[in-house]
C-alpha cells in the first residue's frame, strides 16, 4: 500500500489548481510572479493588447515563458476583425466573421484562419479563444454582432467548422464560443446576466447547430457563456451549470448531448454576470464542479494576489468536499493533454507547412463588400476636393475595446490625399455640414439600426447632401441610404481599406 503524505497531497492539489487557471498579466515582458507560478504548476497565461507591441516582442515574451515551463499554454483572444489583440493598435489584417459569412466561401474562411494561426504560432501563441460560433439571431445584440458569421445556423456551422480546421492546421488550438450560444441576447455578459427565453427545440435547431459542427471538426476547446437559459437550467448560467457543461456538452450524442471530450474553458470569470452575483472565487469553484476544465482570468484581473486567491479557493473546495478531487484532477489532466497536443504540433512543424498568405484577409474584405449605387452618385474626379469623412462612433463594447482604430479615413486619405475627418458621438453630432464645407461627405456608421441618434444625424446629412457616401461597418440591418452605400460587414483595418478602394475607384 502506497502512503501519500499530507504535504504531497496538498502540493498535488495546488499544482492541479494552478494548471486550470489561465490568467492575464500587465506588461510586455513576463513579470517575476508569473515565472515563479509557472514553475509551481501554472498551466497557462493569456495575452491581451496591453501585452503586445510587435510580433518580435511577443515571440520573445513567449520564449521567456517557455524557458521556465516548456509546455505552457499561451492564449490570446484573437478573433480577427473587431476583436484583435495582435494588431490592436493598427487594426486587423483579417475582416472578421460576419464578412467571411457574407462571402460564404468555406475555403476562404479556412485559409483566413490558417493564416491567422500561422501568425499566432510564429509569436508562440498556441491557444486562440476563437472563433465565435454564436448565431446572431438578435440583430440588436450589443456584444456579438459582426463577431458572428451570421444569422443562419447552417451558415454559421459550416464556417465555424472551416475556421476550426484552418486554425488548428497551424497547430493553434481553437476555442469555439460562447456555449450554448450568446447570439440571442440583448445584454452584454461583461455587464450583467443575459437570459435566453427560448424552448429546447429552438436551441437545438439554432444555437447548438454550430457547436455540433465544431465538435465534429475536432475543436480542442469550447468556451462557456455566462448566460441563463431556463430551458436548460432555470437557476444557473451556462458556465456554472452541470446540466449545460457536464450534461448537454459532454453527454453522448445518443443521449441528446454533443459528445464533446475536449477542454471546456469559461469566459472571463471576472465578468459581471459571474463576479457580480457569485464572486470570482465561488464562481471558479462552481464552474469546475459543473464541468469546466479551465478558468479564463483576463480582463482587469491580472495580478498575483488574484491568482493565489483562486488557487487557494480551489484547494479549499477540494478539502471541504464542495469540489471533488477527481473532478479537479480530470480538469487538470485535460489541460495537460491539450498542452501536449500543442507541443506535438510544434515538433511536427504544423505552422511551417502553411504557405504565407499575407493578402488573404484583404481579399476576403474586398469580396465581402455589398455596394448599392443611386443616380445621385458621381465618381470622384481628379480635380474634386478630397472628401470629408464624418465618423459616427458608438461606444465600443468591452470585447472590442477602445484601443483599436476603425473607419475609412486613414485608408481613404492614402488614395485621395487631403481627406479630412472628424468623429461624432451621441449628443454631439452638430457641425458635420459646416466642417465638410464644399467637400463630398463620406458618412461612416456602425450598427445604424441600433443607434437612433446615429440614424437621425445621418438623415440630417443626407437631407442636405444627397450625394453623401455612406459606409456601414457594423451589421447591415438598416436599408441602404446615400448616393453610394457600402456595407463592409466589419470594422477591421482591411474592411476600411476595401471600402476606401471602392469609394476611390467607383464608376
Amino acid at each position: 500500500m502506497t502512503v501519500i503524505s499530507v504535504d504531497t497531497a496538498v502540493g498535488t492539489l495546488a499544482r492541479d489548481a494552478f494548471t486550470v487557471l489561465q490568467p492575464g498579466f500587465v506588461g510586455t515582458t513576463a513579470p517575476d510572479w508569473v515565472l515563479r507560478r509557472l514553475d509551481e504548476g501554472l498551466g497557462a497565461v493569456a495575452l491581451f493588447s496591453r501585452n503586445i507591441e510587435s510580433p518580435e516582442q511577443v515571440a520573445a515574451l513567449t520564449a521567456r515563458l517557455r524557458a521556465v515551463r516548456p509546455d505552457v499554454l499561451v492564449a490570446a483572444d484573437e478573433e480577427g476583425g473587431d476583436v484583435t489583440r495582435l494588431e490592436a493598435r493598427g487594426g486587423s489584417s483579417f475582416p472578421g466573421n460576419l464578412a467571411l459569412g457574407a462571402v460564404d466561401d468555406i475555403k476562404l474562411t479556412r485559409a483566413v484562419a490558417a493564416e491567422l494561426g500561422r501568425r499566432l504560432a510564429g509569436c508562440g501563441v498556441n491557444l486562440d479563444w476563437a472563433p465565435s460560433a454564436d448565431v446572431n439571431s438578435d440583430p440588436g445584440n450589443p456584444v456579438i454582432g459582426v463577431r458572428s458569421f451570421g444569422a443562419d445556423p447552417e451558415l454559421v456551422a459550416r464556417h465555424t467548422a472551416a475556421y476550426v480546421e484552418g486554425l488548428q492546421s497551424a497547430g493553434v488550438a481553437a476555442s469555439v464560443k460562447h456555449f450554448p450560444g450568446h447570439g440571442d441576447t440583448a445584454i452584454d455578459s461583461h455587464h450583467a446576466m443575459p437570459r435566453i427565453d427560448v424552448d429546447l427545440a429552438t436551441l437545438r435547431s439554432r444555437e447548438l447547430v454550430p457547436f455540433r459542427a465544431a465538435v465534429a471538426a475536432g475543436t480542442k476547446v469550447v468556451m462557456s457563456a455566462h448566460i441563463l437559459v431556463p430551458a436548460l437550467d432555470a437557476e444557473l448560467p451556462g458556465t456554472l451549470s452541470p446540466v449545460v457543461l457536464g450534461g448537454l456538452l459532454r453527454a453522448p450524442v445518443a443521449e441528446g448531448g454533443l459528445g464533446y471530450d475536449g477542454v471546456i474553458i469559461t469566459d472571463g470569470i471576472e465578468m459581471k454576470a459571474i463576479a457580480g452575483t457569485y464572486g470570482i472565487e465561488r464562481g471558479t469553484v462552481m464552474a469546475l464542479a459543473a464541468g469546466a476544465d479551465a478558468i479564463c482570468v483576463g480582463g482587469g484581473l491580472c495580478d498575483e494576489l488574484t491568482v493565489l486567491a483562486l488557487r487557494d479557493a480551489i484547494v479549499g473546495a477540494v478539502r471541504d468536499g464542495s469540489l471533488p478531487a477527481e473532478r479537479l484532477a480530470d480538469a487538470a489532466d485535460r489541460v495537460r493533454r491539450l498542452a501536449e497536443w500543442t507541443a506535438d504540433q510544434v515538433r511536427a512543424g504544423a505552422a511551417d507547412a502553411i504557405a504565407p498568405g499575407p493578402e488573404v484577409g484583404l481579399e476576403a474584405a474586398r469580396r465581402a463588400l455589398r455596394i448599392t449605387r443611386t443616380d445621385a452618385f458621381t465618381p470622384f474626379s481628379p480635380g474634386e476636393p478630397a472628401p470629408f469623412v464624418a465618423a459616427f462612433t458608438p461606444m465600443a463594447n468591452i470585447a472590442v475595446g477602445d484601443v483599436t482604430p476603425w473607419g475609412v479615413a486613414a485608408e481613404l486619405g492614402r488614395l485621395l490625399p487631403g481627406t479630412e475627418t472628424a468623429t461624432y458621438r451621441s449628443g454631439a453630432t452638430d457641425g458635420v455640414l459646416a466642417a465638410a464645407g464644399g467637400r463630398r461627405v463620406v458618412a461612416v456608421v456602425r450598427d445604424l439600426h441600433r443607434h437612433p441618434w446615429m440614424a437621425d444625424a445621418l438623415a440630417t446629412v443626407l437631407a442636405a447632401r444627397p450625394d453623401t457616401v455612406v459606409v456601414e461597418m457594423g451589421v447591415p440591418q438598416a436599408p441602404p441610404t446615400g448616393a453610394l452605400h457600402i456595407a463592409t460587414h466589419g470594422a477591421a483595418r482591411v474592411c476600411g481599406e476595401a471600402a476606401a478602394e471602392a469609394i476611390a475607384t467607383a464608376r
